[in-house]
């Protein structure tokens, strides 16, 4: 019987991020959907109905990420949702993570291990 895999929808407008996304998540064994800006983002949401979403904080705009967030809240989203910032340790005074109901911030470069370690848990496979 074939498991399900969990689909993750990564939104970035760096193609790197999103290739190397797709390279480490379909080598675990997640599925994978992206989106290159905010707009495609909701779009790709409502096509796929992913079960986590990891959002670049700055796209094409500097709030660009946070006003997806918001829009997935209004549209419904339950699924988890990690930020993704360059930002480092200044990030909480740009981000209230709480507010926006997030349920993690990655940090880029992205780690590999820390990031599986996470998705894995938010999905219940070990």
């Amino acid at each position: 019987m074939n498991e399900r895999r969990p689909l993750v929808l990564c939104v970035d407008d760096d193609p790197d991020v999103l290739t190397y996304l797709q390279v480490v998540l379909e080598s675990e064994g997640f599925g994978f959907a992206s989106a290159d800006s905010a707009e495609e983002g909701l779009i790709a949401f409502r096509r796929v109905h992913p079960d986590i979403l990891i959002i670049d904080m700055m796209m094409e705009e500097v709030d660009a990420g946070t006003g997806l967030v918001r829009d997935l809240r209004a549209e419904g989203n339950e699924a988890p949702v990690f930020m993704l910032s360059s930002v480092g340790d200044n990030l909480s005074y740009t981000l209230d993570a709480n507010a926006l109901g997030l349920a993690g911030v990655f940090q880029k470069p992205l780690r590999k291990e820390q990031l599986l370690s996470v998705l894995r848990a938010k999905v219940g496979r070990s």
